[in-house]
């Protein structure tokens, strides 16, 4: 099978993680990646930003959780109280996704660009997730205060963020596909 296939079809989404950094290399492949994806009237209206320092993750976690414990949503509140919750999943690494407020495509760019980023962190052999978490407490002045203070521009708001580091368990197994969803029309 063509390895650009294989790694698609064989990519999972990793919520355990080694305290394990991954490499500068591999890092800005990975980014490298992510400006090469494809954007609406190669606008790149996107901003990435990159965090391994371990302070600052935990900083950015606690902002949220605080900005989940205001939500009106029950779920996210009581994920907010568990003093264990990390919406991260402890990876040693994040790019948080960002997106100029007046782009037209922004959510297909901001899509196409993390997309690309973990397919290229599978085929570094590092795991990763798509974490939406950011998309739902970003405008939180709290939250807004510590990815300002990241280098998160100040009109742009946060679309995703992957999660990257080296999987500590056995890859998960991938969920059965929804049938019904592919209609082809000749």
């Amino acid at each position: 099978m063509n390895e650009v296939i294989q790694n698609i079809l064989t990519r999972r989404s990793i919520r355990t993680y080694k305290e394990d950094q991954i490499s500068d290399a591999d890092l800005n492949t990975i980014l490298e990646t992510a400006q090469f994806a494809p954007s609406g009237m190669s606008k790149q209206s996107w901003h990435f930003t990159a965090v391994q320092n371990k302070e600052k993750i935990e900083k950015l976690v606690s902002a949220i959780k605080e900005a989940m414990l205001k939500s009106s949503i029950e779920q996210y509140r009581k994920m907010g109280e568990n003093p264990n919750f990390n919406p991260f999943y402890n990876a040693p690494t994040i790019v948080i996704t960002a997106y100029d407020k007046n782009s037209l495509t922004k959510e297909s760019d901001c899509a196409a660009a993390l997309q690309d980023m973990l397919l290229a962190a599978h085929s570094l052999n590092i795991g990763s997730c798509w974490i939406h978490i950011l998309a739902l407490t970003g405008n939180d002045p709290n939250v807004r205060n510590v990815l300002t203070e990241l280098g998160v521009p100040e009109d742009y708001s946060v679309y995703g963020t992957a999660v990257l580091g080296y999987n500590s368990k056995e890859e998960p197994k991938a969920t059965p596909r929804k049938e019904g969803t592919i209609n082809i029309v000749k």
